[in-house]
């Protein structure tokens, strides 16, 4: 099909890698719990623009040269991780009161905010682009690896797998929020514990 090999067998692959808890499900579930269900959406929608970001250099070649460039792979390595540092700082000093009552203008930045910091946490993760091109060339007949149809076709799939489970997690992990939004004290340890998270994921990006 398009110079795709069992796509069923792709698809239960690929839900086995999203469940795999990683980067992305940490940056979902911090959002889903300390800032309610509609900011873990959003960071999950980012996550996987993120993927098809991947995807899109993948089909075209260039994360062939990224691979093949020591320079280029440890550029975006530490940019990737400074940027999951600076979240985690920015989050550990916040000692705002989480699901504060806000302006419709300022709802609309935080999920701004929201949607743009999944898409960097994905899309500046060398590591994901180098995963991609190692796995979905498994599911594409040889004589189409030079066709960008079927990458792009995988990494679409990838994505819509990754946004239905991150959705279902963030249903589930939204739950606790209800129990955080009557105590302002744990909000705030929660993004003391959040920050600390981070900072830990970028320091193993920046020396993984």
């Amino acid at each position: 099909m398009l110079g795709i090999e069992n796509f069923i067998t792709f698809m239960v692959t690929a839900l086995l890698f999203i469940m795999t808890p990683g980067i992305d499900t940490v940056f979902v579930l911090n959002k889903s719990i300390g800032q309610g269900r509609k900011s873990g959406i959003v960071s999950a929608m980012g996550i996987n623009t993120g993927v098809l970001t991947h995807t899109f250099l993948s089909a075209i070649g260039l994360t062939v040269l990224i691979a093949k460039s020591a320079i280029a792979f440890m550029v975006i390595k530490y940019i990737g991780a400074a940027y999951l540092v600076y979240i985690g700082v920015k989050k550990y000093r916040d000692t705002s009161v989480l699901f504060a009552d806000n302006s419709v203008s300022e709802i609309k930045n935080s999920s701004k905010t929201d949607f743009w910091s999944g898409f960097f946490t994905n899309s500046l993760n060398p590591k994901v682009a180098l995963f991609f091109l190692a796995f979905f060339p498994q599911f594409i007949t040889p004589s189409k690896l030079e066709d960008p149809v079927p990458f792009v076709l995988l990494g679409v799939t990838f994505a819509i797998i990754g946004v239905i489970w991150y959705v279902v997690l963030t249903l589930f992990a939204s739950t606790f929020s209800t129990k955080i939004k009557g105590h302002p004290k744990s909000g705030i340890l929660l993004n003391k514990i959040s920050g600390f998270v981070f900072v830990l994921m970028g320091l193993q990006i920046a020396f993984g």
